[in-house]
């Protein structure tokens, strides 16, 4: 949808933005996000589902204050029918992503050192294990190959299934349960019902590392609910967090940072030149990459906040963009093109404050993994079909290929 396509209503003297949230082709911007950076950044927005409509914050700075104000709650979303991009509410009541502290503070140190970087460090051989049996089979069939589905899928998803201890022959239920949740075109009825089925899964999971505990986390997680440290429904929560995470938007991020380098080509050669470059790479195919579609979790205001020349009253509802934050030109110069050298601020794609990204350094390390893999051993890697003939998913909270087709 244009910028000039997309309605507003008035509200109480301000402009109400209706925001569909359209699936968009490949790696576009949304441009209702472009346009609000650019001229109205405290924004008010209506989207598809819930009811009544919410505060929507884009520049870098403004951002990161509303994500770092304890005055912002995610709690008080629970229960309360706010304007969303999905019928259902993807992350569970109580669970570590709508909780505030310190219930907060007590779930993200339960898993904070699992993904800190010692741990992850240590996880590197068994990532790059992965990486290499794997494109070791691409290579044995020989080209074409679909990345999504011989390394930039099966990866994260053996990894968290490694973490976490899930028996590799139920990582498919895992998968297909993870394209309802994370989809914005199922009903709330089917949403909820496979919420449940994911829960009784972690229920009995539960159970069974009760008795037969194992040398993983979630191993770890029910011995800590097991001695009172948190309840069954806060574990399933954390485990549900880390498997959509872990295995759908990390699939995605790489897929499209692998994506954007082979449609930028004169990029791709500077990595080639530089393979040293791969960390600060990896950093700005972050903010370039518009990774998911619409906004994440709402937060509650607990008292009046001014942000710009706004100011966000008690009891309303906000949003933040991360996306349109890694695109702000008062912070990134030229914030539209991809620079691999581009040396700068912060990105913000694994958020800001007390709910930063838990996997961060995780995803880090297995995109580094990944591409450091296939520029080694495909020295000659591309597309297959032009990007107007790929296919992108649809219908999906995180943005990615279906497929990624290429050859060598």
């Amino acid at each position: 949808m244009t910028e000039e396509a997309c309605p507003a209503r008035q509200r109480t003297g301000e402009v109400v933005h209706d925001w569909p949230v359209d699936h968009l082709p490949g790696l576009e911007f949304d441009p209702l996000l472009h346009r609000l950076l650019r001229e109205e950044p405290v924004a008010r927005i209506r989207m598809r589902f819930g009811e009544g409509d919410a505060w929507l914050v884009t520049r870098y700075e403004d951002v990161k204050t509303v994500a770092a104000d304890p005055r912002m709650s995610r709690a008080l979303t629970v229960d309360r029918p706010v304007t969303s991009m999905t019928p259902h509410v993807v992350a569970p009541a109580g669970g570590i992503g709508r909780t505030d502290p310190p219930d907060h503070t007590r779930l993200r140190r339960l898993v904070a050192q699992t993904f800190g970087r010692k741990r992850v460090e240590a996880l590197r051989p068994r990532a790059q294990e992965l990486a290499e049996r794997m494109t070791g089979r691409m290579l044995d069939q020989g080209p074409p190959a679909d990345l999504a589905e011989h390394l930039t899928g099966p990866l994260p998803a053996q990894l968290i299934g490694d973490l976490l201890g899930v028996p590799s022959h139920d990582i498919d239920r895992l998968q297909a349960w993870r394209g309802v949740i994370l989809s914005s075109s199922h009903s709330q009825q089917r949403g909820d019902a496979v919420k449940r089925e994911i829960a009784d899964y972690f229920r009995g999971m539960a159970r069974h590392r009760t008795e037969h505990p194992g040398d993983d986390l979630f191993s770890a997680l029910v011995a800590e609910q097991a001695e009172g440290g948190l309840s069954m429904p806060e574990l399933i929560s954390l485990a549900v967090m880390l498997v959509l995470n872990g295995m759908d938007a990390v699939r995605n991020q790489v897929s499209n940072m692998v994506y954007a380098l082979l449609t930028h080509p004169e990029q791709l050669e500077k990595l080639r030149a530089e393979p040293a470059l791969l960390p600060q790479a990896v950093e700005e195919l972050l903010r370039f990459i518009p990774h998911r579609n619409g906004v994440g979790l709402p937060r509650i205001a607990t008292g009046d906040l001014e942000i710009g020349e706004s100011v966000i009253r008690d009891g309303e509802v906000v949003y933040v963009s991360y996306l349109a934050a890694n695109r702000d030109s008062t912070v990134f110069t030229e914030p539209d093109r991809l620079d691999l050298s581009r040396d700068e601020a912060p990105n913000l794609s694994f958020g800001h404050g007390a709910h930063y990204c838990v996997g961060a350094m995780l995803t880090r390390m297995e995109a580094e993994v990944m591409l450091s893999m296939l520029l080694e051993r495909f020295p000659r890697l591309r597309l297959t079909a032009s990007p107007d003939q790929m296919r992108w998913r649809q219908g999906s909270i995180n943005r990615g290929p279906e497929e990624l087709w290429v050859s060598w």
